[in-house]
């Protein structure tokens, strides 16, 4: 059959217009006789709008129109697109403030003009008169108002099973800690655009700049602006990252639509750096009191987690999903016999939350981990061995955790976390590093070793569906309803598709992103893409391929049994008589009227579950309480690999970005609701003098029984267990079990715990 390509690290499809410069981002994207966008937003954290004067910069040459919240009083507040959990509605954001701000960076008017500069300057000549009302800036803090009659607490997500209480009653010892995360978001080079323009001749809306999932979008753009889905195309272009919070529906996103179809003429927005550090989706900004029943040997018998989520100004399309993945995913990879977790999300006037690369999962592995190192402690056992009481067994799988997130019940449908454990043990030389390392801590270094485990989700459903033709060049032509943040999709399901039909990779071309070519797709979020559109691309392939030998076998005056497809040739599996290229097949039946295409369906309700463990390294400089990482290893059963090389780019990328959320990042704000990080001179990211080289051991040793290549996800695997790692290396280091509390661990927060020892 000419397989071979799946298992194969292969160079990427998708890069070669980006190394020879021509990436065609939003900002590249421009129609004749456009208008320029330009968002006036709000300086204050919370207040009441008494008015907005606009004429001084209407009068401006060059400003077609401005618009403030009563010019889109049609347009309703934008709507959830996951976990829609009851009692959230009302506090869903509108595309312009209406009466009230509720943060800095909020919407408050738009103008439209012939360039980007002139609506700029016109922006800065409109004046806002707020009174200011009372700010709510931490999410622990009692409950304000938020409108007449709704308050800042709209939900409490509660989860759990078993007798939590009886547990700790009969428990031999309770560990309890009081835990933070800080808020800090995906920051990709590319920020957020849109650009949509209206063909009356065919009353088609188009918006370009469109990631993530432009077939929801498409629909929703359509429901808010009063229009037939059929009515509305989005096509996506090169995308500068992802990282959960770019395409989602944004108002400014509504804006530039309905502004084309109002003003008959394309309109343009490109989001500036502030602006994105200011308005795009904050994230993981939680406080958990937790404590946890054990017996005598360090077993849990019971956890029990009230945590407090900020969510920001409003409720966007995520609706409570950060939140109930918290509470859902925080057993992580042990047997917890009794549970109990209320996540309270909490209203707070700063930007509005979303989420970020392991949504839920950074913050609760952070938490679990802190927990699984504050039990040993107290029983004093080695860290490894706390986790080794604990683990679920590989002879329990599928494991059903009975409790549920994403609309789907959690079972786990296979691991062997032990032996995972094991292997990266190995790996990292544990026991002779950890005396490595006490010598060194003996000779006055504060050096240190931390591990965290964590169990993920990805593949989540509900369907995708997949179109291929083969064209009588040879040439084959995959369209998807999934979309590309530059994570190697195209190669992935480039190579599932080569190897199923018996083609090279290298002559698919993967359409994605385009709602003009195909009807329905999920797109590309949850680490579903290998998962879901692979197994669509797999079954599209397969039927295409019984197709074509179908057709060869009548040219060829053989059967269909008699045939096999190798590197796009089709020949007798005795290696006799003549043979053709699959593009003559597509010919000859191009003469008839006919293509030679196939679509693949998938559906599936369930979620897939990989697993990891990461192990940090690293060294306390006492005197500047900074960190420098000497080791970093991961280990990640991945179920089955497509492309091995592309999972460990993936995980090396989220390895980044979680050490950015446990020693850098992090969102401050002033007691007036400032913020005091809109550029990067105060928004501290990692440089790649921070970044240390990952090392990795990928392992397949529990491919999932729920596709039939066994697939798992991998593009949250490298962000998920980093905080928890770091926080129990400097523990390590400082050798003060339980020191780090609270992320990131600035130098600041560093030398204050290092005060505390002394």
């Amino acid at each position: 059959m000419g397989k071979g390509f799946i298992g194969r690290s292969v160079p990427r499809l998708e890069d070669r217009p980006l190394l020879e410069g021509r990436g065609r981002f939003a900002a590249d994207i421009s129609f004749p006789d456009q208008l320029h966008m330009r968002v006036v937003r709000s300086s204050h954290a919370h207040g009441k709008i008494m008015s907005i004067d606009a004429d001084a910069a209407r009068a401006m040459p060059g400003v077609h129109a401005i618009w403030t919240a009563q010019n889109v009083t049609e347009i309703p507040p934008i709507d959830f697109r996951l976990t829609p959990v009851k009692g959230l509605e009302p506090y869903r954001q509108r595309v312009l403030a209406t009466e009230r701000v509720r943060y800095v960076g909020e919407p408050v008017a738009v103008i439209f003009a012939e360039s980007a500069y002139l609506a700029e300057d016109a922006a800065e000549q409109v004046v806002v008169e707020v009174e200011e009302l009372p700010v709510v800036l931490r999410a622990t803090q009692k409950p304000a108002e938020f409108a007449p009659s709704l308050t800042t607490e709209p939900v409490v997500i509660r989860k759990g099973y078993g007798d939590v209480d009886a547990a700790f009653k009969t428990a031999h010892g309770v560990v309890e800690l009081e835990l933070s995360i800080g808020r800090h978001s995906g920051v990709p080079m590319e920020t957020r655009g849109a650009i949509a323009r209206y063909d009356a001749a065919r009353d088609m809306l188009e918006m370009y700049g469109a990631a993530k999932v432009p077939h929801w979008n498409r629909d929703q753009i359509a429901r808010l602006l009063g229009r037939a889905p059929a009515s509305v195309n989005l096509f996506e272009g090169h995308v500068g990252g992802g990282f959960g919070i770019r395409g989602e529906l944004y108002p400014e996103d509504v804006l530039v639509c309905a502004a084309a179809l109002r003003f008959k003429r394309p309109v343009k927005w490109i989001e500036d750096r502030r602006e994105h550090l200011l308005a795009a989706n904050h994230s993981r900004q939680q406080t958990h009191r937790i404590r946890a029943a054990i017996d005598r040997a360090g077993r849990i018998l019971a956890i029990d987690d009230d945590f407090f989520h900020d969510q920001g100004a409003y409720v966007r399309t995520h609706g409570a999903t950060v939140p109930d993945l918290a509470a859902a995913m925080l057993p992580g990879p042990y047997r917890v016999p009794a549970y109990r977790a209320a996540g309270h999300i909490r209203l707070t006037n700063k930007t509005p939350g979303g989420t970020y690369r392991a949504p839920g999962r950074f913050e609760s592995t952070f938490v679990r981990e802190r927990l699984l190192d504050a039990i040993a402690a107290k029983v004093k056992i080695d860290t490894v061995e706390v986790r080794r009481r604990n683990l679920i067994a590989s002879a329990e799988m599928p494991y059903t955790l009975g409790l549920d997130t994403l609309g789907t019940k959690i079972v786990y449908d296979s691991g062997d976390y032990a032996r995972l454990l094991d292997k990266a043990l190995a790996g990292i030389s544990w026991e002779k590093t950890q005396a490595q390392l006490k010598k060194r801590r003996a000779a006055g270094e504060r050096v240190g070793l931390g591990l965290a485990m964590f169990v993920e989700k990805s593949g989540l459903g509900p369907s995708d569906l997949v179109r291929i033709a083969v064209e009588p060049s040879g040439e084959i032509e995959v369209v998807t309803g999934s979309a590309s943040v530059g994570q190697g999709m195209e190669t992935v399901l480039a190579q599932i598709c080569a190897d199923t039909l018996g083609v090279d990779y290298a002559r698919v071309r993967i359409i994605h992103g385009q709602t003009d070519r195909i009807e329905q797709g999920g797109g590309a979020y949850a680490s579903r893409v290998t998962v879901m559109t692979g197994e669509a691309t797999r079954r599209a392939a397969a039927a295409l391929r019984e197709m074509a030998l179908n057709v060869a076998a009548g040219l060829m005056q053989t059967t269909p049994a008699a045939l096999d497809i190798a590197n796009g040739e089709i020949t007798r599996k005795d290696r006799t008589g003549a043979s053709m290229q699959i593009g003559d097949v597509a010919l000859a039946m191009s003469k008839n009227s006919e293509r030679l295409i196939a679509e693949g369906f998938y559906e599936y309700s369930h979620m897939v579950y990989p697993y990891g463990l990461h192990i940090a390294q690293l060294r306390v400089d006492a005197e500047t309480g900074g960190v420098a990482i000497e080791r970093y290893l991961v280990a990640y059963d991945i179920g089955r690999a497509v492309n091995p090389m592309l999972i460990e780019g993936q995980i090396v990328g989220g390895v980044a970005q979680g050490l950015g959320g446990a020693l850098y990042e992090e969102f401050l704000y002033d007691d007036n609701g400032e913020p005091l990080c809109v550029n990067f001179a105060d928004y501290l990211m990692p440089t790649a003098n921070e970044i240390p080289r990952v090392e990795i051991i990928l392992t397949e040793d529990a491919p999932s029984p729920l596709n039939p290549l066994g697939l798992k996800g991998a593009g949250e695997a490298g962000a998920n267990a980093v905080g928890a790692a770091i926080a129990a290396a400097i523990d390590d280091a400082l050798q003060m079990p339980g020191a780090v509390t609270q992320l990131p661990v600035s130098p600041q927060r560093l030398k204050a715990i290092m005060q505390k020892k002394v």
